[in-house]
């Protein structure tokens, strides 16, 4: 049986090629992810286009929306839209804890720490300045689900502020704790069977959700069925 592939097409158009990007898959190579399988090869060979060009990237872990330009050209111009903050980006984010705000901005400067993780930490002295934007939509349990708005885009930009600001997201490996979301840990009165229990989440917990573009249209990647599991499940208990 032959696998799906690990997109959606948002949008097809003579310029550019958005889609929504599955977890677990690298959006174009780079001298730390040496992997074979990329989002962008995947689109070339889908598409039988011989090359897109990558705009911009989010984390391998993460899933959601990502846009490859078709031409030199248009790469070009979304590249400095992009770099001139002409794009607003929104993310979904669910994060441990309850958090004491509503709304807050994280501005804490961030560089590569070069490290086998390839992780990146904060450095006032060193560091790029760094701006991440974020408005609580609701708590439940120990969890609160966020609408974060990154006016930079540096390395796991999200992931660190979030971090920083102690509620790192669910299921983070680098910044936070890997362990799996399951519904006995957070419903009360749960009466099934711990060994046999599936997670509602086993991988990070953030999903690229929208880019509107400099001319005012707007991209929305569909949330992914396992944090629209666990948001539903979250919802019932608020």
């Amino acid at each position: 049986m032959k696998s799906l592939p690990p997109y959606s097409v948002i949008t097809d158009n003579d310029y550019f090629i958005a889609v929504n990007k599955m977890s677990g898959i690298s959006v174009g190579g780079d001298r730390w992810d040496e992997s074979k399988e990329r989002l962008d090869k995947i689109l070339e060979r889908d598409f039988k286009i011989p090359k897109v060009y990558t705009v911009h990237r989010i984390d391998k872990e993460t899933s959601g929306l990502v846009i490859f330009a078709k031409d030199r050209e248009t790469h070009r111009s979304l590249s400095i839209a992009f770099e001139h903050r002409q794009v607003t980006k929104k993310y979904t984010a669910i994060v441990h804890g309850r958090t004491a705000w509503k709304e807050t901005v994280c501005d804490l400067a961030l560089v590569p720490n070069g490290n086998k993780k390839h992780m990146t930490i904060i450095d006032k002295y060193q560091g790029k300045e760094s701006f991440t934007r974020f408005v609580c939509m609701f708590s439940a349990g120990n969890f609160s689900v966020l609408s974060a708005y990154p006016e930079t885009g540096r390395i796991h930009q999200i992931r660190v502020h979030l971090s920083a600001l102690g509620h790192p997201v669910v299921c983070d490996d680098l910044y936070g704790k890997e362990n799996p979301i399951k519904l006995s840990s957070f419903k009360r009165g749960w009466k099934g069977d711990p060994l046999d229990e599936k997670p509602l989440l086993a991988r990070l917990g953030l999903h690229a959700l929208e880019l509107t573009l400099p001319d005012g249209q707007t991209l929305t990647a569909q949330m992914p069925r396992d944090i629209s599991a666990l948001i539903k499940q979250l919802e019932k208990l608020n």
